[in-house]
Protein backbone atom coordinates (compact mmCIF):
# COMPACT_ATOMS: atom_id res chain seq x y z
CA UNK A 1 0.00 0.00 0.00
CA UNK A 2 1.78 3.19 -1.06
CA UNK A 3 0.97 6.85 -2.04
CA UNK A 4 0.49 6.94 -5.54
CA UNK A 5 0.78 10.56 -6.72
CA UNK A 6 1.35 14.08 -5.69
CA UNK A 7 3.99 15.06 -3.62
CA UNK A 8 4.01 12.49 -1.24
CA UNK A 9 3.79 9.74 -4.43
CA UNK A 10 5.66 6.70 -3.98
CA UNK A 11 5.12 6.40 -0.40
CA UNK A 12 4.79 3.28 1.77
CA UNK A 13 1.69 3.63 4.07
CA UNK A 14 1.25 0.82 7.17
CA UNK A 15 -1.89 -0.95 6.89
CA UNK A 16 -3.57 -2.22 10.13
CA UNK A 17 -3.18 -6.06 10.53
CA UNK A 18 -6.47 -8.16 10.69
CA UNK A 19 -9.93 -8.73 8.63
CA UNK A 20 -11.06 -5.58 10.07
CA UNK A 21 -9.58 -3.18 7.79
CA UNK A 22 -9.85 -3.61 3.82
CA UNK A 23 -6.98 -1.45 2.78
CA UNK A 24 -8.40 -0.03 -1.22
CA UNK A 25 -6.05 -1.67 -3.82
CA UNK A 26 -3.46 0.55 -5.79
CA UNK A 27 -5.19 -0.04 -8.79
CA UNK A 28 -8.94 0.72 -7.60
CA UNK A 29 -7.22 4.37 -5.59
CA UNK A 30 -5.96 4.86 -9.44
CA UNK A 31 -8.76 4.48 -10.89
CA UNK A 32 -10.87 6.96 -8.58
CA UNK A 33 -8.23 9.69 -8.43
CA UNK A 34 -7.90 9.68 -12.61
CA UNK A 35 -11.95 10.00 -12.43
CA UNK A 36 -12.13 12.94 -9.81
CA UNK A 37 -8.92 14.84 -11.90
CA UNK A 38 -8.62 18.70 -10.86
CA UNK A 39 -11.68 18.50 -8.73
CA UNK A 40 -9.04 17.31 -5.51
CA UNK A 41 -7.19 20.47 -5.70
CA UNK A 42 -7.86 22.03 -2.45
CA UNK A 43 -10.89 19.99 -1.75
CA UNK A 44 -12.01 19.84 1.58
CA UNK A 45 -12.17 15.46 2.73
CA UNK A 46 -14.18 14.04 4.73
CA UNK A 47 -13.20 9.79 4.89
CA UNK A 48 -15.22 7.72 7.21
CA UNK A 49 -14.35 4.46 7.72
CA UNK A 50 -11.01 5.73 7.66
CA UNK A 51 -8.86 1.90 7.81
CA UNK A 52 -5.69 2.86 6.68
CA UNK A 53 -6.52 6.54 5.51
CA UNK A 54 -5.41 5.69 1.93
CA UNK A 55 -7.77 7.86 -0.09
CA UNK A 56 -7.24 11.13 2.35
CA UNK A 57 -3.69 10.91 2.45
CA UNK A 58 -4.06 10.24 -1.32
CA UNK A 59 -6.09 13.31 -1.55
CA UNK A 60 -3.78 15.71 0.53
CA UNK A 61 -0.67 14.68 -1.68
CA UNK A 62 -2.58 15.69 -4.57
CA UNK A 63 -3.19 18.75 -3.36
CA UNK A 64 -6.50 18.72 -1.24
CA UNK A 65 -6.30 21.67 1.60
CA UNK A 66 -7.64 19.35 4.24
CA UNK A 67 -9.07 16.22 5.70
CA UNK A 68 -11.25 14.73 8.25
CA UNK A 69 -10.81 10.84 8.91
CA UNK A 70 -13.30 9.06 10.59
CA UNK A 71 -12.38 5.69 12.02
CA UNK A 72 -13.68 3.70 14.96
CA UNK A 73 -10.49 1.58 16.03
CA UNK A 74 -8.28 3.74 18.17
CA UNK A 75 -5.58 0.91 17.41
CA UNK A 76 -5.89 1.76 13.59
CA UNK A 77 -6.45 5.58 14.62
CA UNK A 78 -2.97 5.79 15.61
CA UNK A 79 -1.48 4.58 12.86
CA UNK A 80 -3.17 6.81 10.53
CA UNK A 81 -1.67 9.15 12.39
CA UNK A 82 2.01 7.82 11.94
CA UNK A 83 1.21 7.05 8.52
CA UNK A 84 0.22 11.09 8.22
CA UNK A 85 3.12 11.98 9.75
CA UNK A 86 5.53 9.98 7.76
CA UNK A 87 4.20 12.29 4.67
CA UNK A 88 5.47 14.92 5.51
CA UNK A 89 2.66 16.97 5.35
CA UNK A 90 0.97 20.18 7.25
CA UNK A 91 -0.19 19.22 10.99
CA UNK A 92 -2.87 21.51 10.86
CA UNK A 93 -3.83 19.66 7.17
CA UNK A 94 -5.99 16.25 9.38
CA UNK A 95 -8.32 16.11 11.62
CA UNK A 96 -8.44 12.36 12.94
CA UNK A 97 -11.95 10.98 15.14
CA UNK A 98 -11.65 8.17 16.40
CA UNK A 99 -15.52 7.00 16.75
CA UNK A 100 -18.72 5.67 14.78
CA UNK A 101 -18.80 6.82 11.21
CA UNK A 102 -22.42 7.80 11.43
CA UNK A 103 -22.19 9.32 14.88
CA UNK A 104 -19.59 11.88 13.46
CA UNK A 105 -21.91 12.63 10.78
CA UNK A 106 -24.15 13.41 12.83
CA UNK A 107 -21.68 15.81 15.05
CA UNK A 108 -20.41 16.98 11.31
CA UNK A 109 -23.79 18.23 10.50
CA UNK A 110 -24.82 20.00 13.56
CA UNK A 111 -21.43 22.20 13.03
CA UNK A 112 -22.48 22.66 9.77
CA UNK A 113 -19.14 22.17 8.30
CA UNK A 114 -19.10 20.83 4.69
CA UNK A 115 -16.83 19.09 2.53
CA UNK A 116 -16.06 18.46 -1.05
CA UNK A 117 -15.25 15.27 -1.53
CA UNK A 118 -16.90 12.43 0.69
CA UNK A 119 -14.87 9.02 0.65
CA UNK A 120 -15.91 5.76 1.85
CA UNK A 121 -15.15 2.32 1.26
CA UNK A 122 -17.07 0.17 4.61
CA UNK A 123 -16.03 -3.24 5.68
CA UNK A 124 -18.37 -5.55 2.87
CA UNK A 125 -20.16 -7.40 5.32
CA UNK A 126 -22.42 -10.60 3.92
CA UNK A 127 -23.79 -10.53 0.33
CA UNK A 128 -27.59 -9.73 -0.23
CA UNK A 129 -29.89 -12.47 -1.76
CA UNK A 130 -33.75 -11.90 -1.88
CA UNK A 131 -32.94 -9.22 0.47
CA UNK A 132 -32.31 -5.63 0.87
CA UNK A 133 -28.59 -5.13 1.42
CA UNK A 134 -27.75 -4.62 4.86
CA UNK A 135 -24.17 -3.36 4.28
CA UNK A 136 -22.31 -0.16 5.84
CA UNK A 137 -22.34 0.78 2.18
CA UNK A 138 -26.38 0.85 1.88
CA UNK A 139 -26.33 2.20 5.57
CA UNK A 140 -24.39 5.41 4.37
CA UNK A 141 -26.90 5.83 1.30
CA UNK A 142 -29.35 5.62 3.44
CA UNK A 143 -28.49 8.43 6.28
CA UNK A 144 -30.59 11.28 5.99
CA UNK A 145 -27.52 12.63 7.49
CA UNK A 146 -25.12 12.19 4.84
CA UNK A 147 -26.36 14.55 2.00
CA UNK A 148 -25.94 17.71 4.44
CA UNK A 149 -22.28 18.00 4.72
CA UNK A 150 -21.61 17.48 1.01
CA UNK A 151 -21.03 20.88 -0.71
CA UNK A 152 -23.31 22.02 -3.08
CA UNK A 153 -20.89 20.73 -6.20
CA UNK A 154 -19.38 18.02 -4.09
CA UNK A 155 -18.76 14.00 -5.11
CA UNK A 156 -19.50 11.10 -2.60
CA UNK A 157 -17.30 8.16 -3.71
CA UNK A 158 -18.71 5.25 -2.13
CA UNK A 159 -17.05 1.80 -2.20
CA UNK A 160 -18.89 -1.42 -2.16
CA UNK A 161 -19.07 -5.04 -3.08
CA UNK A 162 -20.01 -6.43 -6.31
CA UNK A 163 -21.71 -8.91 -4.17
CA UNK A 164 -24.20 -6.07 -2.86
CA UNK A 165 -27.22 -4.99 -4.73
CA UNK A 166 -27.49 -1.24 -3.65
CA UNK A 167 -30.83 0.73 -3.63
CA UNK A 168 -29.71 4.26 -4.33
CA UNK A 169 -32.26 6.34 -2.80
CA UNK A 170 -33.37 10.00 -4.61
CA UNK A 171 -31.25 11.55 -2.95
CA UNK A 172 -28.25 10.63 -4.88
CA UNK A 173 -27.40 10.91 -8.35
CA UNK A 174 -24.90 8.30 -9.46
CA UNK A 175 -22.11 10.32 -11.81
CA UNK A 176 -19.41 7.02 -12.70
CA UNK A 177 -19.49 3.51 -12.01
CA UNK A 178 -15.88 2.06 -11.59
CA UNK A 179 -15.29 -1.82 -11.24
CA UNK A 180 -12.25 -3.26 -10.21
CA UNK A 181 -12.12 -7.37 -9.16
CA UNK A 182 -14.61 -7.44 -6.35
CA UNK A 183 -14.58 -3.89 -5.97
CA UNK A 184 -17.29 -1.43 -6.92
CA UNK A 185 -16.74 2.50 -6.63
CA UNK A 186 -19.73 4.88 -6.90
CA UNK A 187 -19.55 8.68 -7.82
CA UNK A 188 -22.31 9.71 -6.33
CA UNK A 189 -24.09 14.00 -6.14
CA UNK A 190 -26.85 15.07 -4.52
CA UNK A 191 -29.70 16.01 -5.95
CA UNK A 192 -30.35 19.67 -5.35
CA UNK A 193 -33.32 19.79 -6.32
CA UNK A 194 -34.80 18.05 -3.27
CA UNK A 195 -33.52 19.95 -1.50
CA UNK A 196 -35.53 22.90 -2.43
CA UNK A 197 -38.91 21.36 -2.98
Amino acid sequence: MRIIGGKSGGRILKVPKGYDVRPTPDLVKQAIFNSLGPRVQGATVLELFGGSGALSLESLSRGAASAVIVEKSTRTARMIRENFTSLNLQPNQLELRAQDAFVAVAQLVQTERTFGLIFADPPYGEKNVGKRSESFAQKLLDDDNLPKPLATAGLFVLGHSKRHTLDMPSTWNERKLLKHGDSIIRILEKLHRLESS
